[in-house]
């Protein structure tokens, strides 16, 4: 669906999709929907954020990997201190 795009396109898009998920479970819950709609639309959004956030630490993987020299610490540590916080908040109990 998103092939033949740019990463960032492909970013924008996906976060537009999750936004307007995002609109509709607010809907549903106004509605007083039944929380299977709600838990459905909730999975749906959670779904595009880790899509975004894949892709994201993909593309900074890419360009640190691809600048990356002896002294360039800053970037990798950068890299690293994104996947911890990503793992810390998607692995939460």
């Amino acid at each position: 669906m998103l092939k033949n795009v740019e990463p960032d396109e492909k970013i924008r898009k996906r976060l537009k999709r999750a936004e307007g998920q995002i609109r509709g479970v607010q809907k549903l819950v106004k509605e007083g929907c039944d929380c299977e709609s709600v838990i459905t639309q909730l999975a749906a959004a959670r779904s595009a954020i880790e899509w975004v956030t894949g892709l994201v630490l993909e593309n900074c993987m890419g360009r640190c990997f691809r600048t990356f020299q002896a002294h360039e610490y800053d970037d990798m540590e950068s890299l690293f201190r994104a996947i911890a916080i990503w793992g810390r908040i998607r692995f939460r109990d």
